[in-house]
């Protein structure tokens, strides 16, 4: 009967020496970190060596870390920051390839529904070969706002926007999409829900 193990126990022990306590809060959280910079630099190579470069710096800064924001909220920044500085040294012009994490649906009598499954599956392929055509910035703010459920505060606090120029970037960028699911009929996520 093992409780998972908060952020803030292993970062206790992490900073404690416990290598393996770190090495836990990365494998909690690389997909997410992959997939955030994968929407900045556009390129998955890349992704891999900034991801890998944000989590030694998570590490350095680790003692630096006060608790005043949730952990995730603190390491989303500073992988934002390593994707931006890498974006500043090299412009890659390549589009993302996303995560590929599918959620199974399951039909009223507990069982998988396997065509629920199926939509569900293409629906978010759909929405990620949009969000991969949208600029980095607004990719990410997409990310952290819709598929990490981020609040604006938070998203303020990983980017360093104003509330008031998050609010509006957000806006800007669902129109976006919304222009590219229009213009793309073949990434039609519009179909009747049940």
């Amino acid at each position: 009967m093992s409780a998972a193990i908060t952020d803030e126990t292993l970062i206790q022990q992490a900073l404690g020496g416990r290598q393996a306590a770190y090495a836990a809060l990365v494998a909690r959280y690389e997909r997410y970190v992959f997939t955030l910079v994968v929407r900045l630099v556009k390129n998955r190579e890349d992704a891999h060596e900034v991801a890998q470069d944000a989590f030694l710096r998570a590490f350095r800064y680790l003692p630096d870390f006060r608790g005043d924001a949730r952990f995730s909220t603190w390491l989303y920044k500073i992988v934002y920051s390593t994707a931006l500085n890498f974006l500043r040294k090299q412009n890659p012009d390549i589009l993302s390839l996303d995560d590929d994490s599918r959620p199974v649906a399951m039909a009223d009598h507990g069982t998988p529904d396997v065509s629920y499954a199926l939509e569900l599956e293409d629906r978010n392929a759909a929405l990620q070969q949009a969000i991969a055509q949208l600029s980095s910035d607004d990719a990410a703010i997409i990310t952290l706002f819709y598929l990490y459920e981020h609040s604006l505060d938070e998203i303020c606090q990983i980017t360093g926007l104003s509330l008031t120029n998050a609010k509006t970037k957000l806006c800007r960028a669902r129109q976006r999409l919304k222009m590219i699911m229009e213009q793309n009929p073949h990434l039609d996520l519009v179909s009747a829900k049940k």
